[in-house]
């Protein structure tokens, strides 16, 4: 463990387990930073680069933030693939900072025995404004942005099993921003908010319930998944990460859906997941119809926090 990092002007440090880190440089301006990078997902060199790039910018949207630079992290295995599959790759990535509307401004690269990528990004922020995982309230209503599913459906096209319709639709929603879901997050007075990623689904709420001193329920029918992935995680097709979330988090819960198939898309590492937003009830319902206008249609609330001390109850039904 690291020893605390103290400063007067340090607003989200490593004793928080947030999204990222959150620095007050005057009174109406604080940046947020954060990295992250990983081994490919999928085939397809630019589309890896595209995934992983909205994924490292991910973290600063979560915090309320507006990505303002980027700047790549590269492992690439030079013996074993052709230099333009790296080229493709930062193709990729560059092209999905610029919808973000940051600035790709540098980077770094080292000879690696496995490929990966991702970015090192800077994001800005209002002091008054960040939302981090450490909000939330009993009686605020939980929303999630993007469906689950991705990790059981990458690795259902890692064995050959994936069509070329459930590649799109996986593909499509992992490169889908959650630039959108942030702002109206926001507009709507989130109290706390997380992304979805490698913990999953329930692992990132347990950092929010924890954080905040609260409890959750979560209606398992109301989780939005995505179509196909019930039926790759029944036909085994798992990542490890799934099972290393489950028992991880098994203390922190009680399940009252035992046998029920969608449980293991809660455990599911997510990679490019949506966000997961606690606010007052009558605003997520604002937030979902915003969201659902704007094309984001499957976002839902998909439980509630309770007074408690960071236990997650998993019902079936609300």
């Amino acid at each position: 463990m690291l020893p605390p990092v103290r400063h007067p002007d340090l607003i989200v440090g490593l004793d928080w387990h947030d999204d990222a880190g959150v620095f007050r440089l005057g009174p109406d301006l604080a940046v947020i930073q954060t990295v992250d990078f990983f081994t490919p997902i999928v085939d397809d060199p630019f589309t890896f680069g595209e995934i992983a790039a909205a994924n490292s910018l991910s973290d600063v949207y979560a915090m309320g933030g507006e990505p303002v630079t980027a700047m790549n992290i590269v492992g690439f295995p030079v013996s074993e693939l052709d230099l333009s599959v790296l080229g493709e790759i930062l193709r990729g990535g560059h092209a999905m900072t610029l919808r973000a509307g940051a600035l790709l401004v540098g980077g770094h690269s080292v000879k690696s025995p496995e490929l990966f990528y991702g970015l090192s990004v800077l994001g800005r922020v209002h002091p008054d404004r960040v939302v981090t995982n450490a909000g939330a309230r009993p009686g605020d209503a939980l929303v999630l942005t993007k469906p689950l599913g991705t990790g059981i459906l990458a690795t259902s096209l890692k064995k050959g099993k994936l069509d070329a319709e459930g590649l799109t639709r996986v593909t499509d929603c992992m490169k889908r921003l959650n630039r959108n879901a942030s702002l109206r997050m926001v507009e709507c007075g989130a109290h706390a908010a997380t992304d979805v990623t490698g913990f999953g689904f329930l692992g990132h709420l347990h950092e929010l319930t924890a954080a905040s001193g609260v409890d959750a329920v979560v209606a398992l029918e109301r989780v939005p998944l995505l179509p196909g992935a019930i039926e790759a995680a029944a036909d085994g097709d798992t990542p490890g990460g799934l099972a290393a979330n489950r028992e991880h988090l098994g203390v922190h819960l009680d399940i009252e859906a035992h046998g029920d198939p969608r449980l293991d898309l809660l455990f599911d590492p997510q990679t490019s997941g949506g966000l997961l937003v606690s606010l007052p009830p009558e605003a997520a319902e604002r937030l979902v119809a915003a969201l659902h206008a704007d094309g984001d249609t499957e976002s839902a609330v998909v439980g509630r926090v309770t007074a408690g001390t960071g236990r997650i109850r998993v019902r079936k039904t609300d």
